[in-house]
């Protein structure tokens, strides 16, 4: 068994506790199911935020909504990058997997062109 990253990221509506619970939910819900992901192959999750959303902490939502309540979660601030994307939540979920694993990325809304740079 080896450990791999999954990544993920999604643009937020507004700064507020309400769309980033809907973005965080909508996201990992969707790495999830892309992903077959189980909490008990979780190593941690890290969540990065960009400096205009601080509302919320989104690693409550993923304890709360979705009980994650035994998985390890960090929230940060993502690197303040002229011209970068704003309004950006992302994701790193780290799993414990088979060498054959092969992760598959989500990005959504806004996010999504940050697959193309």
């Amino acid at each position: 068994m080896i450990t791999k990253g999954i990544r993920g990221a999604i643009t937020v509506d507004d700064n507020s506790d309400t769309a980033i619970r809907a973005a965080v939910l909508e996201l990992l819900n969707e790495m999830f199911l892309k992903n077959n992901l189980k909490e008990e192959n979780i190593s941690h999750i890290i969540f990065t935020m960009t400096k205009d959303l601080n509302a919320a902490f989104p690693a409550k939502f993923a304890r709360l909504d979705m009980g994650l309540k035994n998985t390890a979660m960090m929230c940060f601030n993502e690197l303040d990058v002229p011209e970068s994307l704003r309004m950006c939540l992302r994701v790193l979920i780290v799993v414990n997997c088979a060498e054959t694993f092969t992760p598959e990325f989500v990005y959504l809304k806004g996010a999504f062109d940050l697959r193309s740079k």
